[in-house]
Parts: C-alpha cells; structure tokens; sequence
C-alpha cells in the first residue's frame, strides 16, 4: 500500500506539518522574547552603573542628577576657565561602588571605561578587557551593544564625554540556550502526543468510510440487502451514508423490479407458447380431419398473436425507460389525436354494450402523436373492460392556462382501494373476478404512465366502489405552444 495514497496517511502528514509550523514558531517566538527579556535586565543593571561612574567623574556619586543641573554652562566654563580633566587615579568610588567592579569574584565579570570629549582614555577598571574599541557617538546618547560574549552599554554626556560599562553574559548564554533546549524538548513531546492524537483523530473520523467500503463490497457480491450503520446521522459521513443507504434501497428495489418484470414476462409468455406447442404435438399425434387441423391453427394464431402484443408492448416500454421516443415530439392536437383513438373503439364498445361519449375542446400541444394516442386508446379499452353493460364511457379533453387536460370516464365497479397504490405497475392486475381482466397483460397502465412521463406530465386516478373511475392525464401547455399546431 502506498501511504501517500491513503486519505488517513496524508491527514496525518498534512497535519504533522502544520503542527511542526506551529510549535517552531511558537517555540523560536518564546525564546527570542526569553533573551530579548535577560538583555533587557542585563541592560538594566549596565545602565544603573553607568549612573555610578558618570557621578564619580563628576566628583559627586551620590547625587548625579542634581550635579547634571548644577553643571556650568560651555560658555561659563570658558569665560570662568573649565576645570582642568580629571586624571584617572582623581575617580574615586565608595566600597559600595567599587563592589559593583571587583571582577568575577563580586560583579559577574562587570567593567568599566571612561573617554574624555577628546578621545582621551579617562578611567579604567581593573577587570576592563585590553582593547575596548571606543564606542563611535550616534543619534541616541545611551546605546548597548554585545561584542561575543559581553554586553556594553555606552553613554555619550553632554559635555562630550564617554562611559562605557560591560559585563561578561556567558551565564544568560548558556540559560538561554538551556531554555532553547527545554523548548525543543517539550515541543517534540507535544509533537508526539498530537500526532497520535491525530492519527487517533482521524482514525475515528474515517471510520464510516470503511464501513461505506466494506458494505459496498457486500453489495457488488450480490448482497442488496446491506446497509451502511452509522449512528452520527448529522455530520458529513453521515449524511453520505444516509444518502448511500438511500441509493442501495433504490437499487435493491430497481433489481428486485426487474426480477419480479423477468419472472412476468416470462409467465405471460409461457402460456401462449404452451398453447402452440400443445396445439401442434395433438395435431401430429395422428391423421385429423381438415377442420380440426384449421381449428388448430386458428388456436395457434390466437396464441402468436398474444405473444406478438406483449413483445410489442415490453419494446415499447424499453424505448420509454431509454427515453428514445422524446426526441419525436411536435406540434399535434390532442382533441383530434383522443376523436380518432375513441372512433377506432366504437365497435369494441358496441360490442361490450357500453356507450361512448366525448366532450372535445380544440387543444395544439407538442409530443409524439402515435404515443398521445396509445394513452387514449389504452385508458378507453380500460374503461370499456371494467364497465358494466349498459355503461358509460365519457372522453374529455381540456385546456387550462399552464395545461391540458385528458380525462376518461367509466361507470363501472371502480377500483379497489388495495390495489390503486399498485394499478400503474407492470404486470399487475386486479382482481379478475371483479375486475373482467383475466386476458389482459396487465401492461396497458405501465405503458400509459411511462408515455406521460417521458411528455413531462402526470397520472392519476379517482375511484369509489361500484361508481367507477376516472382516469386523468395532466401535460404542460408552455405558451410557445399555442397555435403552434397544424389546423
């Protein structure tokens, strides 16, 4: 299995990056801010013993500030004379003070030099470096700088002289590199626990996606009766499942039609093939005379006969599934389309005692004329089958402003309300005894309906016990369509 095709595997690296992302920078973020903070401390201490030293220059130590503002002015110094510099071995600091620079013993390795405005060395401590480069003056009068492994803070005064205070930081370099280190280690353990966090993560959350493979696995081995269990309904897993439980019962049920519409098929066609081949074994059994051979074959043409409208009737319904007969629509009249269809089942009517009846309104539609008529024609020999004798068949066709119309009429014994939810299926039939169907495929309906359907249209019934039935067909009647019809 290769891992960077697996949906999990690429959750987990995707997600061990951004978690590497975060912790980096959280971590480099901490400890930048850890020694921006012992800098700023460091810094601190330098500068409170800059103030030292800069009081000490000035011969006071303990009041600093007040001898800044005391200090004469440059133009007083050069009327009254400026005092001569003050020699090095002229700085003096209290013991308090000096302990500040004692070296390693007592101030962390802390030093200090002082330049005159002139570039003059004034002031040096014993603990200073050999070489201290002089610090070069900018826009600020107090800046800090690291040269390796010491920390310098410089002063400019305002009579142009130069302090300089240092100490030795390896301690913050080692803390902070200590603190990197803790840093690093806690960031690889917090590493660790979210990646298996994740991994346990999606783990559950890609769980359903291997119930949804393994059911569907079930399903293509022929098991339709598998489901996908999943009790987060709510999430996005959940409702694909739901979705796919949805498809799987659709197509359990498709399959199960379909077995149910072979098993049909193949009854109703095995009786008339029984007929034929009993038919014809008695007829060559022995010599017959010639009427009971003709009467043989009429029986046997009965029988071919029978056979040829049910496979016409499955054609045609295989072309309506394919949607093969939508692309023949045009302009027709549906009122001259329903005239013709009741005229050709006049002598079927007379023949049943039932009376015909049409109410006829002018009406232009577009669909397939012969397919507009195999609905009428089918819905009328219905109503005629199921119509008592002395009956009433009544036609009508109608239009609305969005839709026309077609409705059929009997006066029969209507429809049992057992079998209306089942009357459009293929094959079905009611109940012969009441219904006088006994011949009939049970296709005629299915047939109806799948014609409408493929014209965008509906189909329903209304019936009552032994008050009939009416059949009506609903088709869209766009705009474009008025008058668009032959005259």
């Amino acid at each position: 299995m290769n891992f960077f095709h697996s949906i999990r595997w690429r959750l987990q690296l995707w997600h061990g990056l951004l978690l590497v992302l975060v912790l980096a920078g959280f971590g480099f973020t901490a400890w930048r801010l850890q020694q921006a903070t012992r800098l700023q401390r460091v810094d601190q201490d330098l500068e409170r013993r800059v103030a030292v030293i800069a009081g000490a220059l000035r011969g006071d130590a303990a009041a600093p500030a007040r001898r800044a503002a005391e200090r004469p002015r440059p133009r007083d110094r050069q009327v009254a004379g400026a005092p001569p510099p003050v020699p090095p071995s002229e700085v003096h600091l209290t013991p308090r003070d000096e302990s500040l620079f004692e070296g390693d013993s007592g101030g962390g390795g802390s030093y200090y030099v002082a330049w005159l405005s002139n570039g003059r060395e004034a002031a040096r401590s014993v603990s200073a470096p050999a070489a201290v480069p002089p610090p070069e003056r900018g826009d600020e009068p107090s800046t800090a700088r690291s040269r390796g492994e010491l920390r310098e803070y410089v002063r400019f005064m305002a009579t142009g002289d130069c302090i300089l205070v240092g100490r030795d930081i390896r301690d913050e370099v080692a803390a902070s590199h200590r603190f990197g280190w803790v840093l690093g280690g806690a960031g690889g353990a917090v590493l660790l626990v979210g990646l298996a966090g994740g991994w346990w993560v999606s783990s559950r959350a890609l769980r359903p996606l291997g119930d949804i493979a393994a059911t569907a696995a079930k399903i293509a081995g022929g098991d339709l009766s598998q489901r996908i269990h999943t009790a987060d309904t709510s999430s996005e897993l959940g409702a694909l499942a739901g979705l796919l439980n949805d498809t799987f019962a659709r197509l359990q049920a498709s399959f199960a039609r379909q077995a149910q519409f072979t098993a049909d098929a193949s009854h109703e066609l095995r009786t008339p093939v029984t007929v034929v081949l009993t038919e014809t074994q008695t007829a060559l059994a022995r010599e017959r005379p010639a009427a009971e051979y003709r009467d043989s074959l009429a029986t046997c043409q009965r029988a071919a006969q029978r056979m040829r409208r049910l496979t016409e009737s499955l054609l045609t319904l295989a072309r309506l599934d394919s949607g093969e007969a939508a692309a023949n629509h045009q302009p027709c009249r549906l009122d001259r389309i329903a005239h013709d269809a009741t005229d050709l089942l006049q002598a079927l009517a007379a023949q049943q005692q039932v009376r015909l009846e049409t109410d006829l309104t002018p009406t232009p539609c577009v669909g397939h004329p012969e397919q507009l008529g195999q609905v009428v024609t089918n819905l009328v020999d219905n109503a005629i089958a199921h119509s008592r004798p002395g009956g009433c068949v009544r036609v009508a066709v109608t239009a609305a402003a969005d839709e026309i119309v077609l409705s059929v009429s009997d006066t029969g014994h209507g429809i049992a309300p057992q079998d209306v939810p089942h009357i459009f299926e293929r094959f079905y039939r009611a109940d012969p005894a009441r219904s006088g169907a006994a011949v009939r495929s049970g296709l005629g309906l299915a047939i109806t309906r799948a014609i409408v359907t493929a014209h965008g249209g509906t189909i329903a019934v209304a019936t009552a016990s032994g008050r009939g039935s009416t059949f009506s067909v609903r088709l869209p009647r766009p705009a474009q369509q008025e008058g668009s019809a032959p005259g």
